[in-house]
């Protein structure tokens, strides 16, 4: 039997990923859709390209109104929101990938600082596992609550990690200078994002105070197993999709290029979803336009390590992730339906 699964959150364009995502699953198929929109709208009135593709209305987000046949519940919703959702979901046996930050931080308080909300699950915080798969592959596989993570921290774990988890980086900070499509600020229409005001245009933003600085921080230091400082500057650019990240790193010792080559391609050999690139090219963001990869490329700058890496941000960074952990999840093939 196919996975069944339950989306909440599907007019979003993270929703609407999922969704594209699962039409083509060939061991998973959306059985119910949950919002807020009261006229319960058909989801390809909502989205036009879903027609003849996916007969299903936008129904209630409530937990007991989702049939029990479903095996798995994709929140797509705004922080804050999820909340208010996953203590009764899993009360009711499923399973529940969260797409939003509720569950990401390990800290409530942290979550408090830097959210400005009382965190009012703590019990499941506890048990959530984070879900950037290639370093948490065995815990995703027993988990029932997965948060997955940033697209932010994921183009930055994957360019950063090869470096601080074997110890050939310096505790000088790390640096991480990124840039996202609009895309990423999600669908609700704001000034900052209104055509005529980022258009021909690009502007860093929440320099020292983006939220997805300290879930930056806690990965790398998850991973590595000792504490990581980064400056992080993310920038917004006028395209529709796409995270490129430019992370400056320094070495306890100079390294050829080539041993840093050697070393990235050796350390994601065995990850589907990281390409490395050492033919000497760098990577863009149509590289990975609507695909699950993330392309890497390093170079030796004298002591630093110059990793730049792209994701799509509503894949790799999102609806991707999420759909790699509930292959994970429930032990199907981790590449199904993203290759």
């Amino acid at each position: 039997m196919p996975v069944s699964v339950a989306i909440l959150g599907p007019t979003g364009y993270s929703g609407l990923e999922i969704i594209r995502i699962l039409l083509r699953h060939p061991e998973a198929r959306v059985a119910y859709l949950g919002g807020r929109r009261e006229e319960r709208p058909h989801i390809a009135d909502i989205w036009p390209s879903l027609r003849s593709l996916l007969d299903l209305r936008v129904e209630s987000m409530e937990p007991e109104e989702i049939p029990p046949g479903v095996d798995v519940v994709f929140l797509a919703l705004p922080h804050g929101v999820s909340l208010q959702y996953v203590p009764h979901l899993l009360g009711r046996g499923f399973k529940v990938v969260d797409l939003g930050a509720d569950y990401r931080l390990k800290d409530a308080a942290a979550y408090k600082k830097w959210y400005g909300l009382e965190h009012t699950d703590p019990a499941n915080l506890t048990r959530a596992v984070y879900g950037l798969t290639e370093f948490y592959r065995d815990q995703i596989a027993r988990a029932d609550l997965v948060a997955n993570p940033g697209c932010y921290p994921t183009s930055i774990a994957l360019a950063v990690a090869p470096l601080t988890k074997t110890g050939l980086a310096d505790k000088a900070t790390i640096v991480a200078d990124s840039k996202s499509g609009i895309s990423g600020a999600g669908r609700q229409p704001s000034e900052e994002t209104h055509f005529p005001e980022c258009n021909e245009s690009v502007a860093a933003y929440k320099v020292g105070t983006h939220r997805h600085a300290p879930e930056i921080e806690q990965t790398l230091t998850e991973i590595s197993g000792d504490p990581w400082r980064v400056c992080f500057v993310p920038h917004l650019i006028p395209m529709d999709r796409g995270i490129l990240s430019t992370c400056y790193v320094r070495l306890k010792q100079p390294l050829p290029t080539e041993h840093l080559q050697r070393l990235f391609a050796q350390f994601y050999a065995r990850e589907p979803f990281v390409r490395v690139r050492t033919d000497g090219t760098l990577p863009k963001t149509k590289d990975v336009w609507g695909t699950n990869f993330c392309d890497v490329a390093v170079r030796a700058v004298g002591d630093l390590a110059v990793v730049v890496s792209v994701i799509d941000n509503l894949v790799k960074g999102a609806a991707g992730q999420a759909v790699e952990n509930m292959n994970v999840m429930f032990g199907l093939d981790e590449k199904a339906g993203l290759l």
